[in-house]
Order: C-alpha cells, then sequence, then structure tokens
C-alpha cells in the first residue's frame, strides 16, 4: 500500500489551518493539509460561484498553494485513525494513508441544531448552512427567509441572503434584548468588530427580535409559515425558508478519537499554552478548541505550528490570541442558551432525523447508550453529531462519541483501514 509520508498533518483548510499550513510549507519541511470541502477556506472564506475570494484567502491561494512542499488534499474525508500516526483517507472514491510526525488538528465546529416541530420540513436549514448553500451558489432571491437561533452568525447571515435578493423578515435571537446590548456596548474593546456589528445590526434592526424563539414550522411539502414564540406569547410569519442555528459546538470527532482530553461542558479540545493537547504530537487549533471567531483561529493556528516545528513562539501571537479568547468569553455569555431555547418540543417531535426518532421514544430511556440501543438514534450518518447534540442540551447526557468509519466512505476505504492495523509498519 503506498502511504503519504510528511512531517506535518493538518486536518482542516479553515483560518487555523491555512495559517499553520503557511507556516509549516515556508520553513521548508513536508506538509499535508486535508479539508473535506472541495476548497480551501472553511466556513468563514467559502469559495464559491456567486461568492468573492476574501483577501485574506486569495493571498494564501497565490502565495503558499504553489509551494511544492505543501500538499493539498481537498474534498477529503478522514475515515479512520490510528496511534501508529497514520490517518486513512478517502479523496476521490479512493483510500489514502497519510503517515505523519506531528499532527494539527484545526477541525472547527458544526452547528449546534435542536429540533421544533416541523424542522424536518424542506425549507429548514441551520443558519450556518444556509450561508453554505447561498456562498455555493443556491439561489434565494425573492424568498422570505426567517433567521433564528442565537449568535452573532444569525446577522452575518441574514446580510449574506439579503446580498443574494432574499427578503428577511425576521432575525430571531434566543437572548434577551438587554443582554445583547451589553455585548454590543463591549465591543468598543474591539473597534473592528463594533464596526461590523453597526454595520450588520443597522441593516435589520427593524427585523431583530431578542428574546424569541422558533416554535414551530408550518407547511405541506416545504415550509410556508413559521411561529414565533417571545414572552409566552406567538406570532405566525409566512416564510419560504427558515435557517436556525443554535450556536457553534467544536468539532472534536478525531481528536476523542486519537484520545485527546476534551471540556466535558462543550466536547472543546483541551491545549495548553503552546495549543498541545493531551496527546504527544498532536496540536489543536481554531474552533475545535473553543468558539472564539477567525482572529482567534488564525493566531491559535500559527502558534500551534511554531510549537510543532520547534520554534520560538512570538509574544505578540500570544497576546493576539489572549486577546480575541476575551472576545469570545463575552460572546459566550451574551449568547448562553435560555430556559426558552432549552425547552423541549412535543414528545412526538423527531430528535434523530437518520434513524426517525422521536423526542418521546428517546425521553424514556436513563442514557445516551440505552437510548442508542433500543431505538437506533445516532447510529445513522451523521453518528450522533445532531441528535447527540440536541440530547445533550435536553437531557444533560454527555456526548455521543463516533466511531470509526468518522464519515461515509467505501469498502476499498474500511478495506485499506484494516490493512493499516494488520501491518502497521508497512
Amino acid at each position: 500500500m503506498n502511504i503519504e509520508r510528511v512531517d506535518i498533518a493538518i486536518i482542516g483548510a479553515g483560518p487555523a489551518g491555512l495559517s499553520a499550513a503557511r507556516i509549516a510549507a515556508r520553513a521548508g519541511v513536508r506538509v499535508a493539509l486535508i479539508d473535506d470541502n472541495p476548497r480551501a477556506g472553511g466556513q468563514i472564506w467559502r469559495q464559491g460561484p456567486a461568492h468573492a475570494l476574501a483577501a485574506p484567502l486569495r493571498r494564501w491561494l497565490d502565495e503558499t498553494r504553489p509551494l511544492a512542499n505543501l500538499i493539498v488534499m481537498n474534498a477529503t474525508k478522514v475515515a479512520a485513525s490510528f496511534g501508529d500516526k497514520r490517518l486513512v483517507l478517502e479523496r476521490d472514491g479512493e483510500p489514502v494513508v497519510v503517515a505523519y510526525a506531528k499532527l494539527i488538528l484545526a477541525t472547527g465546529a458544526r452547528e449546534r441544531l435542536l429540533p421544533f416541530e416541523g424542522w424536518t420540513l424542506p425549507g429548514v436549514t441551520g443558519a450556518g448552512g444556509l450561508q453554505a448553500l447561498v456562498k455555493g451558489g443556491m439561489p434565494v432571491r425573492g424568498e422570505r427567509i426567517v433567521v433564528a437561533g442565537s449568535g452573532p452568525l444569525l446577522l452575518a447571515v441574514a446580510d449574506t441572503a439579503r446580498r443574494h435578493g432574499a427578503h428577511v423578515v425576521a432575525v430571531v435571537e434566543q437572548a434577551p434584548f438587554a443582554r445583547v446590548a451589553r455585548f454590543v456596548a463591549s465591543l468598543a474593546a474591539t473597534p473592528g468588530k463594533l464596526a461590523q456589528a453597526v454595520a450588520l445590526g443597522g441593516a435589520c434592526y427593524r427585523t431583530y427580535r431578542a428574546g424569541s424563539v422558533v416554535v414551530k414550522a408550518q407547511g405541506d411539502a416545504r415550509v410556508e409559515a413559521v411561529t414565533i414564540r417571545a414572552r409566552g406569547r406567538d406570532r405566525t410569519f409566512e416564510a419560504d425558508r427558515i435557517a436556525c442555528g443554535y450556536g457553534l459546538v467544536p468539532n472534536s470527532t478525531l481528536a476523542v478519537a486519537l484520545g485527546c482530553s476534551t471540556d466535558a461542558r462543550d466536547g472543546a479540545i483541551h491545549v495548553d499554552d503552546a495549543q498541545r493537547t493531551s496527546q504527544h504530537d498532536i496540536f489543536a487549533a481554531g474552533e475545535c478548541t473553543g468558539i472564539g471567531g477567525m482572529e482567534l483561529a488564525r493566531a491559535e493556528g500559527s502558534i500551534a505550528v511554531h510549537a510543532a516545528l520547534g520554534i520560538a513562539i512570538d509574544a505578540r501571537l500570544v497576546r493576539e490570541r489572549d486577546r480575541w479568547r476575551a472576545f469570545s468569553r463575552r460572546v459566550a455569555k451574551a449568547f448562553e442558551l435560555g430556559a426558552d431555547a432549552r425547552a423541549m418540543p412535543s414528545p412526538d417531535t423527531l430528535l434523530c432525523r437518520c434513524e426517525d426518532v422521536s423526542i418521546g421514544d428517546v425521553a424514556i430511556h436513563a442514557n445516551w447508550r440505552d437510548a442508542k440501543l433500543h431505538t437506533r438514534c445516532g447510529m445513522g450518518p451523521c453518528q450522533g453529531r445532531i441528535c447527540g447534540e440536541a440530547a445533550s442540551v435536553y437531557f444533560g447526557w454527555p456526548r455521543a462519541a463516533a466511531r470509526a468509519p468518522f464519515a461515509p466512505v467505501r469498502i476499498d476505504t474500511l478495506i485499506a483501514a484494516r490493512e493499516c492495523i494488520d501491518a502497521p509498519n508497512a
């Protein structure tokens, strides 16, 4: 079996991974940058036919992408990992094995989706999911859209939809207005973020509804209306699409499989001051270590690769990281989920869309393991990434741990993984 051997493997081509790849490649070591998206940039710099390249991404593509010692693997899934510093990947339908000396996890975050009545209707997506679809070229011109959930991402999603011709009916934020206002006032410490908030908020202040949650999507073949609840009172709006996401959670599936220590509350990968994880020669950076935004991810990616290369870490990078970590703590406090957002929907609402398992079917069990064994909840293609997070919110259960393969892959890839186990020194 052919094995691609590299000095540093980086999983994730968002801001953290791109920053790490740039520094490592310029240092002259052999680097593999692995990402499941068809193009580099992650969610924040997602490329697409209807979306212009962000300036930092354009510079990276012009200056770093051509370096001969950098292997960029786009549209590549990590299928399995082994303790002998090997990853089994699937690229273009073919298995690939990467052997690394150092590994940097920049796996980002995924959206927290919380069920509500009618959330499986066509036309309902996550907030970030809608943004990705629009950037990828999905037309929304003339559509009536409700953006809901929690966090600053809602304003960015509404802005993206609006700039592509959609009519944003409402931006529905679960956090109370007082908390949102205090957060906006705190942005004086980060003038760039304040200017961004003013620009985005100014465009949708007439439709912004704090202290509110979506409780129902209505329609026959697809979404036709949405019901919003605020202070115990319901109001229904006509809508063609609902984009609802309650913030982000760290994507630490691979880290857990590798034995890295994670936070019991949100699943964030534990790292030290040099972005080292609890496992030797494995580092982590960006949203997988805690939700903090693009600026924090770039700083952490730079620090992680300096540590991986054995290069002294610039004190300015540390100060930059600490500054944006403080910002991320303010975001977390301002948009912490309240009682209305955590309120459990009716028992017949689906919790697991992959296996059609309702909340009532899951609620009768004592823990995630029992629910999974008796109902198949969490055993579909997403392996509990969506329903497991919702169960954690509703029942307080620990998050589901995914097992290899980490994504749907071909049988050839699974055979390659078996061969890796049988011949670890090949």
